[in-house]
This record gives C-alpha cells, sequence and structure tokens, in this order.
C-alpha cells in the first residue's frame, strides 16, 4: 500500500505493541546491563518496496503499518541514550540484518539499534528479485535475503553478539545440509551490525 493512499498510516494513536505495553518498554530499557534485547514478532526496520521519492509502498501488517509507534519506541531508545539494543524478529518469511534509526529517509541518521530478523525453516518468503529492488530504497538493510530457510544463532558476551544466519541447503530434505549464510557482529557500545 502507498503511505500517501492511507493517511490512517500516520495516525499517532496507531500502535503494534498497544499503549501499556509500549509504555512498559520505554521505561524498561536498562541503562545500567550492557545489553538491551527486544523479542518481538515482525520486522521493526522500514522496508519500502517502492522509491520513496516517487511514493513509498509498504506491507502494512507490520511495523511500517504502524510507523508512529515505531518512533515512539525508538524515540525512547534515542531520548534515553540506551545502548546495546538488539531488536531480534521473525514470520516474515525472510533473513533481514538491520540499522534501526529514527528516520530511515537520511542515510546519515544516527543509528540507535540493530535487528536481526531470522527467515522462517521451510515457508516460502518474498521472490528474492523482489528483495534486491527493494534494497535499493532501504540502505539501511545490510541482509535481505528470502530465497533460503533457517534460523539465526545468536552468541551473546558482554564484548559482544554474533549472530549467525543459518541456512539448510534445501527445506524439503530432513537430512539437509546446514551452513552457515553470513555471520554480523555488535558491539554493545556502537549500534549497527558488521559483517564478522
Amino acid at each position: 500500500m502507498k503511505a500517501a493512499d492511507c493517511p490512517d498510516l500516520a495516525d499517532p494513536r496507531r500502535t503494534l505493541l498497544g499503549a501499556v505495553q509500549e509504555r512498559w518498554l520505554a521505561e524498561g530499557w536498562s541503562l545500567h546491563q550492557r545489553w538491551n534485547l527486544l523479542a518481538q514478532q515482525t520486522l521493526m526496520a522500514r522496508c519500502s518496496w517502492t522509491d520513496p521519492a516517487r511514493g513509498a509502498t509498504f506491507w502494512t501488517d507490520g511495523w511500517d503499518g504502524y510507523a508512529a509507534s515505531r518512533q515512539r519506541v525508538l524515540g525512547a531508545v534515542a531520548d534515553r541514550r540506551v545502548s546495546g539494543v538488539v531488536v531480534m524478529g521473525g514470520d516474515v518469511h525472510a533473513n533481514y540484518v538491520a540499522d534501526l534509526k529514527l528516520d530511515f529517509s537520511d542515510e546519515g541518521a544516527p543509528v540507535l539499534a540493530t535487528e536481526f530478523c531470522g527467515t522462517s525453516i521451510s515457508s516460502l518468503g518474498t521472490p528474492q528479485d523482489r528483495l534486491d529492488r527493494a534494497r535499493g530504497f532501504n540502505p539501511h538493510l545490510h541482509w535481505a535475503r528470502s530465497d533460503q530457510r533457517g534460523y539465526v544463532r545468536l552468541s551473546v558476551t558482554p564484548a559482544d553478539l554474533q549472530a549467525a544466519l543459518r541456512v539448510v541447503a534445501d527445506a524439503r530434505e530432513v537430512d539437509s545440509p546446514v551452513s552457515t549464510a553470513a555471520r554480523y557482529a555488535v558491539d554493545p557500545l556502537r549500534a549497527g551490525a558488521v559483517v564478522a
């Protein structure tokens, strides 16, 4: 859906988490722990399917349908200067690794958090060529693969967080070999994923 075609998408009362849970999260970030991990249900990063300059098109059954809510959640991270924020999601049938920002339209906007969104174990996703085109409109997406099935394995220590994107060669084969498609690392004092 084109955002311009639905003014309700900009309604600040829209919330994906609900007002009570959103407030609980904003107040619950730890300023004393090295890591703040948030497991939630979908992709939090913006994912415009078309050129925003020509009227961005979004999948609205996730955080893109609740942009004001996402702004409040990430705004609390920025306002409180929360470090070590890593968001984990799923249910979009693709692997994503992304930087989370208050302003996804500004490539220079500060990165506030890192996101790992895991793919499905066996269900097919969006055609990969469509994701490849979309990456051109979403420079904050480091990795976007819908043509692989698998999971994300995280290893967290005080020094860093390591993410391995594990994929099977063929999801239809019960004994399919498993390999690592990509590895990323996150420093708790500097938001953003780097290739490991």
